[in-house]
């Protein structure tokens, strides 16, 4: 169930914007990340969208996160970035071929529609079972304590 790039790039964006109470400009986490600012726009834009950061307008402006990182999830991330959609979608094949089923028989989902639908429901809990604050608590484990603060301070001082 493969994601898109633009979810790591969202979720890197919404762990660093943890680190500051100042909105930060979408030039400035791209060259954080060194990633295409362009590209970076539209993940960020997609956040926006779905209430997960702000975009705040002017001199001093860029994006914030516009809730607790406690109360959002790896799947508010990935629904606002690659869409609610379910990662496999049944195109009922089993109904073609010279051994098709007849559609008035195909009255439950089919087995390989099932599995991949239990498989959709796991992903979805794991991704829910995960915050971005839990994701920046690890930040600090495992790239010492102390890292999201100097982020903030890179991410707050003027650009060079």
């Amino acid at each position: 169930m493969k994601m898109s790039g633009g979810v790591e790039w969202a979720l890197h964006c919404c762990v660093v914007l943890t680190s500051v109470a100042e909105p930060v400009p979408a030039a400035r986490l791209a060259e954080f990340h060194d990633v295409s600012p362009t590209y970076l726009a539209k993940q960020l834009q997609a956040l926006a969208r779905a209430g997960l950061v702000a975009s705040v307008q002017g001199k001093s402006g860029g994006y914030v996160l516009t809730r607790p990182p406690e109360t959002i999830t790896l799947l508010d991330v990935v629904e606002a970035v690659d869409g609610l959609g379910p990662a496999f979608v049944c195109t009922e094949i089993r109904q073609r071929g010279p051994f098709a089923t007849p559609a008035e028989a195909c009255t439950t989902p089919c087995p390989i529609s099932r599995a991949m639908a239990e498989a959709e429901s796991a992903r979805r809990a794991a991704l829910r079972a995960t915050t971005i604050a839990d994701l920046a608590a690890q930040v600090e484990i495992t790239s010492g304590p102390g890292t999201l603060g100097r982020v903030g301070t890179w991410l707050g001082s003027s650009p060079t």
